[in-house]
């Protein structure tokens, strides 16, 4: 057996977790976050790509823009399915090692696509569909760190995991502005292309003109990534107690090879369905879609698995059973799925909302198709609102292992249901008047309470996943939690792209409020009224 694999383990000794478990679980935390961040940058990154593209004059339009975002959140979603159940078959380390290096893919591709601006829709749309591997990872991370720790610091550990490892969606948001603007690799990297329309990063504008290497947004993860591949490997455990049927490496990275391979075959095949022409049929609509990826992702792990895979995965269907399973789902689709939707979609919807005058036209009809000249820089500010999200998100794991975790998440719940109403409303200002950018200061600061309160939530709802479950099951439970929440990526653009089409940008967000309120009585009616199983997980 490797020094890496560890057959005792026993974090709710005290006596053990102060000699031994406590520095073994530590090491494996902070190597797992950095792991997660670029996990979270590789999928993210197409939310700031897109507006890049714009800024750049690539043939499509914005709801074909909206769609690289959009796929690259179904397909981190539906990674994380398979990506729940990798820990027990396939071992922490040989999992983290192995997702990571994996990473490396998606982002040389999307390096080389954003070097060709003639290419067609279609190949941009692939990279973003490889991006979704960095989405997956976080199931299998969660599932991971969640084994280490006793429970009584599960929210504290998962919460720096998430948090930290969700500052991805920010440093990504800051450091590719900024890297588009060098000459990362000299003359390796490409050629530039020169900016049609005034773009910026965090510290102001950039103008038009300015010499571009859009490319770099996905060349850069490499010098990170390497050497994360190789800290992962020697740094990481694989707890023998957890998963004690992993096989060697080579098998176990076929296992994750495998499981990662069938997730992408309903994925594609419900894209297919779903996108317009000329990439897609254009059948589904987005509700129908979702369900029908996720029993697809299920029916093809269930029945493709064999020998010691299939046992192991019939092991996990095991938290279908349990109704606390799919309370603590809608859950986190309020907080996990918030925060990531809104990363995805807002920094396009800002461009389209705030960057455009709209005036009526001579016959009364509402006209956006005016540059406005005061519109806020987009690329200065989309950073600001995941960056608190994931700020606060340990905060919220420490305040719930203190106080509980359902009384923080139904206080968060609350707030979210008015700040969604608020920006809906604001929007709504906004895309009416020729001068929208007076309303730009009151809508970033109702965003940020939602980052906020989401952020903060996500450690709640860690912190009740950790106390309800059993060792063996909590770590599925977060990844299927987390994997569900996740089409959060997915609905958000789409939704929000939608009703900006229509000219109705409020109603995606007063159609969030209403989720958010029926979830606010469903987490009181499981965990803080009176007579409730569980009180106050």
């Amino acid at each position: 057996m490797s020094k890496n694999d560890i057959a005792d383990w026993r974090p709710e000794d005290d006596g053990f977790w102060n000699t031994v478990g406590k520095a073994i679980a530590y090491r494996n935390l902070w190597i797992s976050i950095p792991a997660l961040l670029c996990g979270f940058a590789v999928w993210g990154m197409w939310g700031i790509i897109a507006v890049q593209m714009l800024n750049l004059g690539f043939p499509f339009s914005q709801a074909e823009l909206f769609t690289l975002t959009a796929i690259a959140g179904i397909a981190g979603a539906t990674m994380r399915i398979p990506a729940s159940f990798l820990i027990r078959l396939a071992g922490g380390r040989n999992t983290i090692f192995l997702t990571t290096s994996m990473l490396l893919a998606p982002a040389i591709g999307t390096g080389i696509v954003l070097q060709h601006k003639d290419w067609p829709l279609w190949a941009f749309q692939l990279m973003a569909l490889w991006s979704g591997v960095g989405g997956g990872n976080f199931a299998s991370s969660m599932s991971n760190i969640s084994g280490f720790f006793p429970k009584r610091l599960q929210g504290t550990a998962l919460g720096l995991n998430a948090g930290l490892g969700n500052f991805g969606v920010t440093t990504m948001q800051i450091v590719i502005p900024l890297v588009m603007t060098l000459p990362l690799l000299g003359a390796l990297g490409g050629a530039p292309e020169l900016l049609l329309k005034d773009s910026g990063w965090i510290f102001g504008k950039i103008a038009a003109g300015t010499p571009t290497w859009i490319q770099n947004a996905g060349f850069a993860w490499v010098f990170s990534l390497i050497p994360l591949g190789a800290l992962c490997w020697f740094g990481m455990s694989n707890l023998k107690t957890v998963s004690p049927d992993t096989g060697s490496p080579l098998v176990a990275f076929a296992k994750i090879t495998y499981l990662y391979t069938l997730a992408f075959v309903p994925t594609i095949f419900m894209l297919w369905l779903y996108l317009p022409k000329p990439t897609g049929l254009g059948l589904l609509s987005m509700w129908v879609a979702i369900p029908l990826d996720i029993i697809m992702a299920l029916t093809v792990m269930r029945l493709a698995a064999f020998g010691e895979m299939k046992e192991g995965v019939k092991k996990q269907f095991a938290i279908f059973k349990n109704k606390h399973t799919w309370s603590l789902t809608a859950l986190y689709i309020v907080t996990f799925g918030s925060f990531i939707g809104f990363s995805m979609a807002l920094p396009l919807a800002m461009k389209v909302i705030f960057g455009i005058s709209h005036v009526a036209g001579p016959n009364g009809v509402m006209q956006h198709t005016l540059n406005n000249p005061n519109a806020p820089t987009v690329l200065a500010y989309a950073w600001i609102g995941p960056f608190v999200g994931a700020a606060v998100r340990p905060v919220g794991g420490w305040i719930s292992d203190k106080v509980g975790g359902s009384i923080v998440t139904q206080l968060i719940s609350a707030v979210m249901v008015f700040a969604s109403v608020a920006v809906g409303y604001v929007m709504q200002q906004a895309y009416g008047s020729a001068t929208p950018e007076q309303y730009f200061p009151t809508f970033m600061g109702l965003m940020v309470l939602l980052f906020a309160a989401s952020g903060i939530g996500n450690g709640s709802t860690f912190r009740s996943v950790g106390v309800i479950f059993d060792r063996q099951q909590a770590g599925p439970v977060l990844g299927w939690t987390s994997a569900v929440a996740a089409y959060g990526a997915f609905i958000a653009p789409v939704l929000i792209g939608e009703q900006i089409k229509a000219g109705t940008p409020q109603l995606a967000f007063y159609g969030f409020a209403a989720f958010y309120a029926v979830c606010l009585v469903l987490n009181w009616w499981f965990y803080l009224r009176r007579g409730a199983e569980i009180k106050n997980p």
